[in-house]
């Protein structure tokens, strides 16, 4: 494939190759968004086989086109680079810029979309300066969907409303670069300082801007046991389940 025509949308997938790359490049592979897509994997540092990234070259369909940026070093500071964000340095905000389309969305390798999930935010995004689906919260011992989040990444208020006015996961959102170029610097800026908070930096810039959501949970959420809100989050998803849920602040 050409890729110099400009794609139909755009992913950006940081990773350090962990197996679940597979998972999360072959949810895009299924997407029913109509046109072209361009798929930027950025190597931050290599902790798992490059061969994972073969096997995706190998399987990736017609209409896509799979970019890798392989810098042969590590822009974190975690690995020795110079970028506070210590997960992925700056391997979200080079290849955003670098994305051949207008439409930019991005995805976590140990998550993974439902397969209308770019098409949903691509209708969402129309005249907007960004959009962002809905995600599910998911078992990470059996990747089973246990209940749809609607205490975090739900955009403006929600459980973050008074420290940073909400939250959208990562994996949830699609920007239109030409609106919000200003905006791809922060994600290899760390707010916290273990390193991470680059999202929370990012909304604060975009619920400034005109964001609108699907409306619709495409994204899941592989749940992390050594996150700071992993308890909050199980607090949460039990209340759903018995039907107690209250006011998540």
């Amino acid at each position: 494939m050409d890729p110099q025509p400009p794609f139909d949308a755009a992913v950006v997938i940081p990773t350090m190759l962990r197996q679940s790359l597979l998972g999360a490049v072959r949810s895009v592979f299924a997407q029913t968004l109509a046109g072209r897509v361009q798929i930027l994997i950025g190597i931050d540092k290599p902790l798992g086989e490059r061969t994972v990234v073969d096997r995706l070259r190998a399987e990736c369909p017609s209409h896509m086109h799979l970019t890798l940026l392989d810098l042969g070093y590590s822009t974190s500071v975690r690995h020795g680079g110079i970028y506070s964000n210590a997960y992925s340095g700056a391997l979200r905000t080079i290849p955003s810029y670098a994305a051949n389309s207008a439409r930019v969305a991005y995805l976590d390798d140990d998550n993974w979309w439902g397969p209308d999930h770019l098409s949903d935010l691509a209708q969402a995004l129309d005249g907007h300066d960004w959009a962002f689906s809905q995600r599910w919260y998911v078992d990470p011992a059996t990747d089973v969907p246990l209940t749809i989040d609607r205490w975090e990444s739900v955009g403006i208020g929600g459980a973050f409303s008074e420290t940073f006015g909400g939250f959208v996961d990562t994996s949830s959102l699609m920007l239109e670069k030409g609106r919000c170029h200003m905006v791809f610097p922060l994600w290899a800026i760390a707010m916290f300082p273990k390193g991470s908070g680059e999202d929370r930096m990012v909304f604060q810039a975009l619920k400034e801007m005109a964001g609108r959501t699907t409306g619709k949970a495409t994204s899941f959420y592989r749940l992390n046991p050594a996150d700071g809100n992993h308890g909050r989050r199980l607090e949460w998803i039990a209340a759903a389940r018995a039907g107690t849920e209250s006011d998540p602040r």
